[in-house]
């Protein structure tokens, strides 16, 4: 079944707005490296429904992560505030999801949801901006 980047992107868009519904709920239960883990991958399924949109190619993570830097952040359609977070997400995420003995705590992971839901809204903003030309 063929989809149209439009509704991949759509479908992308849908899928981090899921998950960042995940991680409030995971932070409700106090689960920290849980709560970075949906919080990254919140702001990598909004970033791949924007490349995804533009014909932007990416395989892997970190070439997502590469992609957004240049396209998003270098080229001034994001703020460097949102390329710290998510270059922040990427290796909490990894941490959190590879390394031993690594617990995250609420000071260092409640603000950051407030901030990828402003990540999410800025990355919305700029797919409807596409989406309307």
């Amino acid at each position: 079944m063929n989809h149209s980047k439009k509704e991949l992107s759509e479908f992308r868009l849908n899928r981090a707005n899921e998950t960042i519904e995940d991680a409030v709920f995971m932070s409700e239960k106090k689960r920290w490296n849980t709560t970075v883990n949906r919080l990254y991958y919140a702001c990598f399924y909004a970033i791949s429904a924007y490349l995804v949109l533009h014909d932007i190619k990416s395989k892997t993570h970190k070439g997502a992560k590469t992609q957004f830097n240049n396209e998003l952040i270098r080229a001034g359609k994001l703020s460097e505030e949102h390329g710290e977070l998510y270059n922040k997400l990427f290796e909490f995420r990894h941490d959190a999801d590879y390394e031993d003995f690594i617990i995250f705590t609420e000071e260092e992971v409640a603000p950051l949801i407030f901030q990828t839901q402003a990540f999410l809204q800025a990355i919305s903003q700029l797919i409807k901006s596409t989406n309307d030309e």
